[in-house]
């Protein structure tokens, strides 16, 4: 299983035949869907997920499949069978990976916010994509994908999180707000030099890969 990382919250997992594709959204490459199977889409926000991209690339590739929450669903009206609509606790298979959704619900941004849905998605349960919550899957994770910064977040929420969901690894994602100073601090307090989290912490620049079977 080969890793991407692709613009802000977007990876890209390469198995055998099969190429699957989490959360592009505003700030991802179009490249980054060209020549999926499949697009796995955790919630409605426009740094996951845009209707344009999403229309284009399945226009440009009449074989591709997307599943998604209601939400998301809903804003690709007319695209019948090519999308279809997972919840907590369903499973499904792309092309030899099997994928389970985890969570249901968005993390606080403000208790005037009005929250939306999110789900996550475990592949092979091996990768774990959160999208934007601190979901703790009921099961060893062994590559966290780890939201480094955002509106609903503090660095030692992350810290927490990754002692509870006690990964292999875990790999900054979702960072499109930092500046190079701030992924910095980041790795500071994820890394070796801060009070410990348990596992190993990376975080891959845009364009950049990791074999997920490498020790």
């Amino acid at each position: 299983m080969r890793l991407t990382k692709f613009g802000h919250a977007c990876v890209r997992i390469e198995q055998d035949e099969t190429t699957l594709v989490i959360d592009p959204g505003l700030f991802t490459e179009p490249e980054a869907v060209q020549g999926a199977d499949a697009l796995l889409i955790t919630h409605e926000h426009f740094d996951h997920f845009t209707e344009d991209q999403v229309r284009a690339a399945l226009a440009a590739n009449p074989g591709l499949r997307i599943w998604t929450n209601r939400a998301v669903a809903d804003q690709l009206a007319g695209l019948g069978a090519a999308v279809t609509v997972v919840g907590e606790g369903d499973a499904f298979d792309v092309g030899g990976i099997d994928v389970t959704v985890h969570g249901e619900w968005h993390a606080l941004i403000h208790p005037d916010v009005p929250r939306v849905g999110n789900i996550g998605f475990l592949l092979n349960g091996r990768l774990f994509h959160p999208g934007d919550a601190l979901t703790v899957p009921e099961r060893p994770v062994e590559t966290l994908l780890l939201p480094l910064s955002g509106p609903w977040n503090k660095i030692g929420e992350l810290v927490d999180y990754v002692r509870e969901v006690r990964p292999g690894r875990a790999l900054g994602i979702h960072e499109a707000l930092l500046s190079e100073a701030g992924l910095g601090v980041g790795a500071r307090f994820l890394g070796d030099d801060g009070p410990g989290t348990g596992a190993p912490y990376r975080y891959l620049t845009s364009g950049a890969g990791l074999d997920l079977d490498a020790v």
